[in-house]
């Protein structure tokens, strides 16, 4: 039992489920009625198979985060050390290779034709970057923090790049595939921005552990003053994207989504910025962090109001 629950922290198996949810929302809620009458046979089962891809390739991408991050962990969270403590670092290193392995494969079965090799390219560059991050770019200035929200941005925008006729969408002759494009981009956008502030916020909570072992993130070189500062920006652009969709929605009276929107995103938005400002401690910036996950879920849940 303990190994198996060293597992699944080592893989985050709740980041995963996330990840499962909003692919599956975005399909069942907004690709699917997009779409209704014109969904090509078997693409429900070609889909399960690029959820499938998405949710190994982030688990191999966990385990080799931590395989490499033993020493410090060590320091900033000894209680959920499970490489070396749990599982060895052979094992790691293992089912890294097989994770990332089997998301590649399940990427192919997920093509719906040879043409769409591009597909399994985007992800063995998810692969590939999710290895750099882990080795190098985490503890460079900025360049970690923009790529993990590049990949969180990647895991919805992936799903609308596997449906799509790149040559129709070349000459925007397909008005479904604009569509489609524009929900795809509005929560590609609201999760890298809201990953962007969180990562920044994270790299606060860990620097004493990260300054040990020679890590270059913001708040080290700047201090936590400008760390919090460039986080609050972030936070302000997503306001806007917010506010924007907000005043849309009210123009098309769609008053549920607007109070959902309101109350459960915008509301709990501002209140993290004035958490943010009275964070002192590394557990308030850790209780912030967890605060902008509960932000995201609700974001993505809000995808249900386009399936009605």
């Amino acid at each position: 039992m303990q190994l198996l629950l060293g597992f699944s922290r080592l893989i985050r198996f709740p980041n995963l489920l996330f990840i499962a949810l909003a692919q599956g929302l975005f399909q069942l809620a907004i690709y699917e009625p997009v779409y209704a009458g014109h969904i090509p046979e078997g693409d429900r089962v070609r889909f399960m198979w690029l959820l499938l891809a998405s949710v190994l390739i982030a688990a191999g991408g966990y385990v080799i985060n931590d395989y490499f991050d033993v020493n410090i962990d060590e320091v900033n969270k000894p209680d959920a050390l499970v490489v070396d403590k749990i599982i060895g670092r052979r094992w790691a290193m293992a089912w890294h290779f097989l994770l990332s392995s089997a998301g590649l494969v399940c990427t192919a079965l997920a093509m719906q034709s040879p043409w769409q090799g591009y597909l399994l390219l985007m992800n063995l560059a998810c692969v590939v970057l999710l290895w750099f991050y882990s080795t190098r770019f985490k503890k460079s200035f900025l360049l970690g923090n923009f790529l993990i929200a590049l990949m969180v941005a990647w895991s919805i925008l992936v799903v609308f790049v596997a449906k799509i006729d790149p040559v129709g969408w070349a000459y925007g002759t397909d008005f479904r595939q604009l569509r489609l494009y524009r929900f795809a981009a509005l929560y590609a956008c609201f999760a890298f921005l809201a990953t962007l502030a969180r990562e920044l916020i994270k790299d606060v909570e860990d620097m004493e552990g990260d300054r040990r072992y020679g890590c270059r993130t913001l708040p080290i070189v700047w201090g936590i003053g400008v760390a919090r500062f460039i986080a609050l920006v972030w936070v302000s652009l997503l306001l806007l994207l917010l506010v924007g969709v907000l005043v849309y929605l009210l123009q098309l009276n769609y008053w549920v989504a607007f109070l959902y929107g309101f109350v459960l995103i915008l509301l709990p938005l501002l209140d993290w910025i004035r958490r943010l400002q009275k964070a002192v401690t590394p557990s308030d910036f850790g209780k912030l962090s967890r605060y902008v996950k509960w932000i995201l879920l609700a974001g993505i849940l809000s995808m249900v109001f386009f399936y009605f």
